[in-house]
């Protein structure tokens, strides 16, 4: 019997990264027929190699944690050097957060990891098609089921029915451009650069494998040592720097001279050498409207990306899918609560990227910069930031009223230093503006 013929299937999944995979892994062990179609052949490139400690409860729970660990550079920290406090480094170690039990993540080539949570999706029953691109979804009047075009790269193309849709097609976001959902942030938008390199200078001993964020006069730059020796390297940007680069001059050539503008990275990277292509991206920051319709749901980056300043992508991507296949089992085994359990996983897939987004956007603050660069532990704020960090947002760690009290900090110290305040505003407003001009004129 033809693989056709084997069309009618409990759930449909788009995209076999860490949210389609976890998502079809949880589904199947429920029970459920389902089938992921992932439009590339693994092992493949993904850039966000660093992870947070959240995210090993969440292998735990998968039953990968030892694969994950056999492929990781164990980090620590996350440490940030700012120019304006005279280049200094200011560590914050996830140890002291206010959960001691998770004490460290990992860096992880993606191209692993990706492949480790796809074969175990594979091995716990769930069918997987790689080199298979969903073209099509379209859902019936009834709510009842959802129909498919996937296109294999053999050239085949073939018809499937599904109860349920799971979008896990991160940044190609194929049910948000459907529905025309997808909107750029307005209030973040940026740009990158980045790229893998050998024998970059890196901490000795434990902190060896801590990522490290450099700010510097056009956004922020990540140094994510990998276990095999290369370095991944990136600079986050607001487009209107990425279209300073001059005509003739190669994106390479760009990303080193981007490099050149920040002393600590440079210094770091003197004795480095390219070993991949240098990649750009632009239109970085975006979210959608909708998380969900009556018989489908958006999962990870395929809802939203944040700027990945605080490495919160692979954990939040997990995170939404162990609670979207909660939704789809109550769903499909009781059709009555289908309401109440997607409005469930609506708010816990919105709670992630709120919660990241308010520091994200204030990163490039003066008021920021001295806040992380100088931590004090009142009424226990920098645990509570710590946990923030370490990705501990979805539990019962009780860290919100110590959060509250950071961000009343926050706002008193922006307004006593107000003219450092009103100008950095000001350039991020008109950062903001220059990017919406690009996008229209770019529709």
């Amino acid at each position: 019997m033809s693989e056709a013929q084997h069309s009618t299937l409990d759930v449909a999944v788009i995209g076999g990264g860490p949210a389609g995979s976890t998502a079809a892994t949880l589904l199947a062990d429920r029970g459920y027929r389902v089938r992921v179609f992932e439009k590339a052949r693994h092992p493949r490139f993904h850039i966000g190699e660093s992870l947070l400690p959240a995210n090993l409860r969440l292998f735990e729970k998968l039953g990968v944690a030892d694969e994950v660990r056999a492929i990781g550079m164990v980090k620590l920290a996350a440490e940030f050097v700012s120019p304006q406090h005279g280049n200094r480094m200011q560590r914050f170690l996830f140890a002291d957060a206010w959960d001691k039990s998770m004490p460290s993540a990992y860096q992880v080539r993606r191209s692993e990891l990706d492949e480790i949570l796809l074969r175990n999706a594979a091995k716990h029953g769930a069918q997987v098609s790689e080199g298979c691109r969903v073209r099509d979804v379209s859902f019936a009047e009834n709510g009842q089921h959802a129909t498919l075009v996937a296109e294999h790269d053999d050239g085949r193309s073939e018809q499937i029915s599904a109860r349920f849709i799971v979008d896990a097609s991160g940044r190609d976001t194929l049910l948000a451009n459907q529905f025309k959902t997808k909107r750029r942030n307005d209030r973040h938008n940026s740009s990158a650069l980045y790229g893998h390199f050998k024998n970059a200078q890196r901490n000795a001993g434990e902190n060896e494998g801590n990522i490290t964020v450099f700010w510097f006069e056009h956004g922020w730059f990540w140094f994510i040592p990998l276990a095999d020796g290369a370095t991944s390297v990136g600079a986050v940007v607001w487009p209107a720097y990425l279209k300073q680069r001059p005509k003739g001059t190669s994106v390479e050539a760009f990303f080193r001279e981007t490099i050149a503008l920040c002393g600590p990275l440079q210094e770091r990277m003197k004795d480095a050498e390219l070993i991949s292509d240098v990649h750009a991206t632009g239109n970085y920051s975006y979210t959608g409207d909708m998380t969900h319709g009556p018989n489908f749901l958006l999962l990870g980056d395929a809802f939203a990306f944040i700027d990945p300043v605080f490495s919160s992508g692979v954990m939040l991507a997990m995170q939404s899918a162990f609670a979207g296949a909660k939704a789809i089992d109550a769903a499909l085994s009781n059709p009555a609560k289908t309401q109440t359990a997607l409005a469930q996983f609506d708010r816990e897939v919105r709670h992630g990227p709120r919660e990241f987004s308010w520091f994200i956007y204030r990163m490039t603050s003066p008021t920021m910069r001295n806040l992380f660069m100088g931590p004090r532990n009142p009424l226990r704020m920098k645990e509570a930031l710590l946990s923030l960090l370490a990705g501990d947002i979805f539990g019962k760690t009780p860290i919100w009223h110590s959060l509250r009290a950071f961000k009343s900090v926050y706002y008193i110290a922006a307004a006593l230093d107000w003219r450092n305040s009103m100008r950095a505003y000001r350039m991020r407003r008109r950062n903001l503006n220059e990017a919406e001009r690009a996008e229209m004129q770019g529709n």
